[in-house]
Formats: C-alpha cells, sequence, structure tokens
C-alpha cells in the first residue's frame, strides 16, 4: 500500500494513456475528405491476365470470371432482355471501358484499387467503388442502381480489385483513365463534326447513330451514340473533354491507338462536340458538384461560379475561362 500511495501519479499517468490508446484503438474508422493527393508514376500500367495468373483459384476464380462477363456482356444480365434484371438501355460497360476494362487509355480501371475510396467533387462526398459502379449504372447505362450486396456487383468490384492488383495504393501509373487533349483556341463544331463523323464514324454506329445490335438483338457490338439507348446526359462522356480524349486513343475502334491516333485533335473536339450535340436522355442532375466552383470548365450545365455561358461551357472555347478562375483564384 504505501509503494501505491508513493508511486501513484505514475499510476495515474499510465492509466490515462492507456485508456487514451484503448479508445482510440476501439473508434471507428472514418475515412477523411481531405484524401491524400494521388502520385502519377512514369510506369505504364499493363493489365493482368486471367489466363497467365494462376493465383486466383477455385471460388475466387469463377467470381473474378463472372465479374469480368458482367463488364464485356452487362446487357445480357441487366440490359432489356437481362436474365438478372433489366433495368440499362443495353449498353455494356465494355463499350465505354474497352476491353473488359483492360485497355490502356481505354478508359479502363486499372486506377480504381489504388484510388477508392475517394472524395469526388460532382458528389460532393467519399465514394466507395460500389458507389462509382452504380453511377455508370445510372448515367452512362442510363438505368437504375443494383443491390450493393449482390453477387454481381461483388464480382464486379473483385475483378476491378484484381485489374488494380499491382499498382501501389494512392498511386496512379500511365496509362489509366482517359487522355486530356490540348484545349482549341476555338470553340468545339458540330457542323465539322459531322463530317468526321460521316466519313470516319458511320461504319460502325451508323448514319443515324443508333450502333449495332448482335444477331440476337442483345448486346451491341458496336454502342449507339444518341438516341433513347445511349449514355445520358449525367455520364462523364457527356463532357466534351472526356469525349474527345477517349476518341483520340480508341476511334475508330481497332484502328487508333494512344501511340497512332487516327484522328487529329480538332477532329475529336468536333466529332464529340456533334455526338452531344444530339439528343441524349435527360438525368437529374441537380444534386451534381454540391460546390458549384468545382465543376470542370466543359461541364454543360449551370449555374456556375465563373459568369460563363452554358454554351460555352459545353462547346467552347474553354482557355478564357480557365484563364478567369485562375485570375479569381489569385484574388486580382
Amino acid at each position: 500500500m504505501k509503494h501505491l500511495q508513493q508511486n501513484w501519479l505514475v499510476y495515474l499517468i499510465g492509466l490515462i494513456v492507456l485508456g487514451a490508446f484503448v479508445e482510440r484503438a476501439l473508434r471507428p474508422t472514418t475515412i477523411s475528405t481531405a484524401m491524400a493527393p494521388v502520385a502519377i508514376l512514369d510506369s505504364h500500367w499493363v493489365a493482368p491476365s486471367l489466363y497467365t495468373d494462376e493465383t486466383p483459384k477455385g471460388d475466387a476464380l469463377e467470381e473474378l470470371l463472372y465479374g469480368e462477363d458482367l463488364i464485356v456482356n452487362t446487357a445480357r444480365y441487366f440490359g432489356p432482355k437481362g436474365s438478372v434484371a433489366q433495368i440499362t438501355n443495353g449498353m455494356n460497360c465494355q463499350n465505354c471501358h474497352l476491353n473488359g476494362g483492360r485497355k490502356a487509355w481505354g478508359n479502363n480501371y486499372g486506377a480504381v484499387a489504388a484510388t477508392y475510396p475517394k472524395f469526388r467533387d460532382r458528389s460532393g462526398s467519399v465514394e466507395s467503388i460500389s458507389k462509382r459502379v452504380n453511377d455508370c449504372f445510372e448515367r452512362s447505362l442510363n438505368g437504375n442502381a443494383i443491390d450493393t450486396n449482390s453477387r454481381e456487383m461483388k464480382a464486379i468490384i473483385a475483378y476491378m480489385q484484381w485489374l488494380g492488383k499491382d499498382v501501389e495504393k494512392g498511386k496512379v501509373m500511365k496509362g489509366v483513365g482517359i487522355s486530356q487533349l490540348t484545349y482549341l483556341d476555338r470553340p468545339a463544331s458540330p457542323e465539322k463534326g459531322k463530317l468526321v463523323y460521316s466519313n470516319k464514324c458511320v461504319s460502325c454506329h451508323g448514319a443515324d447513330g443508333q450502333g449495332q445490335p448482335d444477331a440476337n438483338g442483345i448486346v451491341y457490338n458496336y454502342p449507339p451514340l444518341w438516341g433513347p439507348h445511349s449514355y445520358n446526359s449525367g455520364a462523364g462522356l457527356y463532357r466534351l473533354s472526356r469525349l474527345a480524349g477517349y476518341i483520340k486513343d480508341n476511334m475508330p475502334f481497332n484502328q487508333a491507338s494512344h501511340e497512332q491516333p487516327a484522328l487529329t485533335d480538332e477532329e475529336c473536339w468536333d466529332v464529340a462536340a456533334f455526338i452531344n450535340a444530339q439528343p441524349h436522355p435527360s438525368k437529374d442532375i441537380s444534386h451534381d458538384w454540391p460546390d458549384i466552383s468545382k465543376k470542370p470548365v466543359d461541364h454543360p450545365f449551370g449555374p456556375y461560379a465563373d459568369g460563363f455561358s452554358e454554351q460555352q461551357h459545353k462547346f467552347g472555347p474553354f482557355k478564357p475561362i480557365i484563364a478567369a478562375r485562375k485570375q479569381q483564384a489569385s484574388g486580382k
């Protein structure tokens, strides 16, 4: 007892430290919205292959194969004639994320595992992979979200995580996502783009832009670029820079690559303007970009914090918008 009385202060401090440690250990994990900056690596991303990767086995391999098939043949499961549900426009995820999300510069999934969960200005929140997948279901596939606990969602996430398994957390390698083209000094021209479309795109997507379904009418071999079965006004490709960059590296299909593009930058901007000037399904995006100052320069719907018109935000020129924003940010 005498020993305890002489060292009571030491024991009290120890109990306080121990209590703080236990409280921290038991505290629910939270994700900060101030996410760490993403580092861009010089190395190029190369997709793994289920034919050469012998690590996944049994149920894990079956799940990955199912996830891949859901990306490649989405409409077979969720299209108008889908076997799981009939909730989308009939396009496949692969129509926008080429080669099952494996193609370099083809809007692939190489950065998903390394960068999610992450804060996105469009929603103003930290998003999980399942939230991002359902965004595509609701926007690019112009459909409904799927159950985040479903077998299908779990398989899609497993497949995306496997594709990015060799990318260090918080890092992004070259070749992922979509190229950012240099902005034009003029507005992109739907009229000029119509000529590009007629010369370069009609053979796959048709003069009416409605694509080519397969013989059974279940999936699209070549997707519709506008109209009721295409992506809606809330989709990423409805932004001109996203569509133009995607076209540059990948279109015409199987004729272009990042290293050897088939179209000039101007042709890409113009044909993207033509495609997005055609009718697309609409989506309620009133809750997007809660901080309107974070809207990209080519987000085609107001309101804006910079005073430029919707017309200019949709087709450009974008350089004056960028310059004005920089000036505003500098306080001049």
